[in-house]
């Protein structure tokens, strides 16, 4: 097995048995475990595996599991931030461009990014309104389009 899906199953495993309120302690109880990972990496794995923070009155807030229709009502704001947010979406090769209004290109690469298509390498949000979307060798911007659309029926290109 992967040395990243060892972790994945590692955190997915302490977040379950020894609630964490900070990244910090979570990556303490990995490192007892053997892993060595930088606060970016430990980000993208909770994001990754869909883990959520959420206050506890006793001590602070919690990463935790979200149930299925926690994600389910997160996923909607989502896809309602997209098609708030975007106004145009292009492509060459594997590179997809999305135009956003102003101010709007966090949330719409957050809502790609919640769709976690895995035709999608990665996102990166321009300052104000652009969105760069890298597609998996071979994919192209009509492969993305068409998930796109069956995730969100009511886009338009």
């Amino acid at each position: 097995m992967k040395l990243r899906q060892k972790r994945l199953q590692a955190v997915r495993r302490l977040i379950e048995t020894n609630p964490a309120g900070s990244q910090d302690a979570i990556i303490e109880m990995l490192k007892r475990e053997g892993f060595s990972l930088t606060q970016a990496t430990l980000s993208r794995d909770l994001k990754s595996l869909g883990v959520c923070k959420r206050p506890n009155f006793e001590d602070g807030y919690k990463y935790y599991f979200p149930d299925e229709a926690e994600r389910n009502e997160v996923r909607r704001d989502h896809i309602q931030d997209f098609l708030r947010g975007y106004i145009s979406i292009e492509w060459s090769g594997n590179m997809v461009v999305i135009k956003t209004y102003s101010g709007h290109s966090s949330s719409v690469a957050l809502a790609v990014d919640d769709l976690a298509l895995e035709d999608v390498l990665g996102t990166v949000a321009g300052y104000d309104d652009t969105v760069f979307v890298c597609l998996r060798e071979g994919k192209s911007g009509e492969d993305f389009m068409a998930v796109m659309k069956k995730n969100i029926p009511n886009l338009e290109a």
